[in-house]
């Protein structure tokens, strides 16, 4: 986003926060302080990731006394999140909070992204302490038997139309995947992540009804593999997180791997349509999923889908003429990379003069 409009303190720690936060933070509802106020922009909200969602912090800077910290305005659902009382004494986490507010120096650029960490960590603390008085047997028991794995963040949410529930994110796979990809251009590491929701009940069932499970990953990781295409095994009477997370683990593990071993297969396809499509041929590097067209992370097994469009033909609304996504033609994912390449070529070659012709009769006559 543009820092335009800040005074030079807060456009330099926004910029230090914005790409050193471990994930992507969002901000939002820019304004200034005041309608007599001329010195620049000094407030907005910031979405912070927590638990897969995003909690919504409105930070208020004073840009005429630059020397305070901000003032910090949590969401209404957090209204006792008090994070300088959270513990009845003070310890070394207390004192480092203090310092951050009390040794305050706006000159630092470092200084709002370590005021939002340590906010951030006190908050998944205060939300795994509600989440831990929760009357629930069931929810007690698998807290006890997750709590060693590293990365879990937990919610309790309730609403005037809507039970309470509790929900878990649960990073999934010790693995590098952004190491794995050569060339990779993120710059956030990639996860994937299993949501789990259970509703909050009061008595412990002999055999309680299954959570709601939902894979979910960061966004940019769609371009090696798409976790839509994943099926979750079955969750089993009576089972518990503890038993259901090295099963999913294993089989994502393996789909990972053959994802990125289909990089190569992808970048073999492409490197046989030049000699045929000519050079230079315009195509994605490091995924190897655009080369005039679009290949699905399912190739070979899916086709790639194609589409036609003339650069003399216009519509008018002014709009250049395009054939309808082409998916129908010769096709097996056992065919060698050359094969699979003359294959479209030929296919091509005869479709562009069905659509060369399309183009002529429905232009119009003068």
């Amino acid at each position: 986003m543009s820092l335009d409009g800040f005074p030079p303190f807060i456009s330099a720690q926004l910029h230090y926060l914005i790409n050193h936060f471990p994930d992507k933070i969002k901000v939002e509802q820019v304004l200034s302080g005041g309608k007599t106020y001329t010195g620049g922009l000094d407030r907005f909200t910031l979405l912070i990731p927590y638990c897969l969602d995003y909690i919504k912090w409105d930070i208020i800077y004073n840009a005429e006394f630059p020397l305070a910290p901000p003032d910090i305005i949590f969401g209404t659902e957090d209204e006792d999140f008090h994070p300088l009382h959270m513990t009845g004494r003070v310890g070394e986490g207390d004192l480092k909070f203090r310092n951050i507010l009390s040794d305050w120096n706006y000159k630092d650029p470092t200084r709002l992204l370590a005021l939002i960490q340590e906010l951030r960590d006190r908050y998944m603390a205060y939300q795994k302490k509600r989440v831990g008085e929760v009357d629930d047997d069931r929810l007690t028991f698998e807290i006890s038997t997750i709590c060693s794995r590293e990365g879990i963040e937990m919610q309790i949410s309730s609403g005037a139309e809507k039970p309470e529930e509790v929900k878990f994110a649960v990073p999934l796979m010790d693995m590098n995947i952004n190491k794995m990809v050569h060339g990779c251009p993120w710059r956030h590491p990639q996860k994937i992540y299993l949501q789990v929701i259970y509703p909050v009940g009061k008595k412990y069932a002999s055999t309680p009804s299954a959570p709601r499970l939902k894979l979910m990953s960061t966004t940019e990781l769609r371009a090696l593999f798409t976790i839509e295409d994943v099926k979750l095994p079955s969750w089993l009477d009576g089972m518990c997180m503890a038993e259901y997370l090295p099963h999913l683990e294993e089989s994502l593990q393996k789909q990972v791997l053959e994802a990125v071993s289909l990089i190569d297969i992808r970048r073999h396809f492409i490197e046989a349509l030049a000699p045929l499509l000519g050079r230079p041929l315009e195509a994605d590097p490091v995924f190897c999923r655009k080369v005039h067209f679009h290949i699905s992370t399912l190739f070979p097994k899916q086709q790639p889908a194609l589409m036609l469009q003339s650069s003399q033909h216009i519509s008018p609304q002014g709009i250049p003429k395009k054939s309808p996504l082409l998916a129908e033609y010769p096709w097996s994912p056992r065919w060698e990379a050359s094969q699979m390449a003359e294959r479209i070529f030929d296919f091509l070659a005869d479709e562009s003069l069905n659509f060369k012709r399309f183009c002529n009769e429905s232009q119009p006559q003068h």
